[in-house]
């Protein structure tokens, strides 16, 4: 009788960078972000399979507090071509699935401190898990955002000069 060999399971590719499905680049410039933290999402199969074809809308989108849930409104998701008649709403509010203390203490922040929860990035982990970078914050004043830019059309003018004297 042949001696079996011990059966060996395959290796598991190395793990990937997050791959991002969609950014909100305006949210830095219109806020200050206090604190960041990762969020699951509950989504169906077809939304799921929607953002695998990387297309996403978070631009307009914000975390509200809904009867002690926190839910992603306004975020686009298009509809999956092939899936006809099974399909799912583009804007419906998504379920956010956090630890039961995180949020409670966002619940807090937002109504006593007056902050805001805003979608950074929308993404899918080295698990293949679509995820949300969601921050804290407040919202910036006009006269915050002319600084700002002031702030970045310096650092522009500044690099240029340093590059042109050498």
């Amino acid at each position: 009788m042949a001696a079996s060999r011990p059966t060996t399971r395959p290796e598991r590719k190395a793990t990937l960078a997050p791959k991002t499905i969609a950014e909100n680049r305006r949210a830095r410039f219109d806020f200050f972000m206090e604190e960041t933290l990762e969020a699951g999402l509950a989504l169906t199969g077809t939304e799921v399979k929607s953002l695998r074809t990387g297309r996403a809308n978070i631009a307009e989108s914000y975390a509200a507090v809904e009867s002690g849930e926190i839910v992603l409104v306004n975020a686009d998701i298009p509809p999956y071509g092939q899936a006809n008649r099974f399909n799912h709403e583009p804007r419906r509010p998504r379920k956010l699935l956090l630890h039961r203390k995180q949020i409670s203490r966002l619940i807090g922040a937002v109504q006593r401190e007056g902050q805001t929860l805003i979608p950074l990035r929308l993404y899918f982990n080295d698990r293949g898990r679509a995820k949300l970078e969601l921050a804290l914050a407040k919202g910036k004043k006009l006269h915050d955002k002319r600084e700002a830019v002031a702030d970045r059309d310096w650092q522009r003018d500044k690099a240029r000069l340093l590059r042109e004297k050498g």
